[in-house]
């Protein structure tokens, strides 16, 4: 039954109906309906969302809008549920997205903004970074050699299809000095000037480094030479955040602070760059 659901679900994902034959699932719900023997903590939640997705079946416009929507929830929560039943763990490859296939001329990009990740190791970290880089306009990736794969499976499954449309490429630290001459570089890292007093660039390049060790003292030597650090100030016991996570904060400081700074020759930058 949970495969079933995957199936139908992610048909939808790619075609944006219920091509998956509806009367199928209706009887999987109707069997599910009838079962006692769901623990009684989450009974109630099994019998609501079998309900609420057979209401939406039965619905005559169940193809579009929000039934379709309402249907899907009940589906997916219907099959996490059974997942959890059959003692299934929920794999990153479980959880479905409609955006698998991103259409790379409608991405609104900052010029020359980019992204160095040092020895990142998790193809999961890799593709959660390519996701908030694309969403916050970067224009290239780049990547040092011991970086892992963006092409590794699960990286490709965490950044849903921003692999495939924001530039990337390999760098070695020496290329990266190198760099420093012709553009601003600034690192990602503790010990630094805090986000909100942190003077961004307009366009420059973000070394962001290794889950375990941060920025090599080469990277930093890098960034010092040029713009400096940028530091997330924290205040719990633990004092850091999964890289991710840090550099979603800190993509969101530096596209704040920059608005209205864009080139004027890239009117898509400038309207996405500009206080209304």
């Amino acid at each position: 039954m949970a495969k079933m659901f995957s199936e139908a679900e992610m048909m939808f994902c790619n075609s944006g109906t219920w091509t998956h034959p509806l009367d199928d699932i209706a009887t999987v719900l109707k069997f599910l309906a009838l079962d006692a023997e769901f623990p009684p903590e989450i009974a109630p939640a099994v019998s609501s969302t079998i309900d609420a997705a057979y209401v939406a079946l039965r619905n005559m416009d169940a193809q579009s809008g929000q039934s379709a929507d309402a249907l899907r929830r009940g589906i997916n929560a219907v099959r996490h549920i059974l997942l959890v039943e059959t003692g299934q763990s929920q794999a990153d490859w479980d959880f479905l997205d409609a955006e698998n296939k991103l259409n790379s001329a409608k991405r609104r990009i900052c010029p020359n903004r980019w992204i160095f990740l040092e020895d990142i190791r998790s193809p999961f970290n890799i593709g959660s970074l390519f996701r908030t880089a694309e969403s916050f306009g970067v224009e290239k990736i780049l990547l040092s050699p011991l970086a892992a794969d963006p092409l590794h499976q699960r990286a490709q499954r965490t950044a849903m299809g921003c692999i495939d449309i924001v530039p990337w490429e390999r760098m070695s630290l020496e290329s990266l000095g190198t760099l420093r001459q012709q553009t601003p570089v600034f690192a990602l890292e503790t010990g630094g000037v805090e986000l909100q007093e942190f003077a961004f660039p307009t366009n420059g390049v973000m070394i962001v480094g290794s889950e375990e060790l941060g920025v090599s003292p080469g990277a930093l030597a890098v960034a010092d030479a040029s713009q400096g650090r940028a530091s997330i100030p924290t205040y719990g016991a633990k004092g850091s955040l999964n890289v991710s996570s840090a550099f979603a904060i800190a993509m969101y400081a530096w596209s704040v602070q920059t608005r209205g700074m864009a080139l004027d020759n890239v009117p898509a930058v400038r309207e996405f760059c500009q206080i209304e």
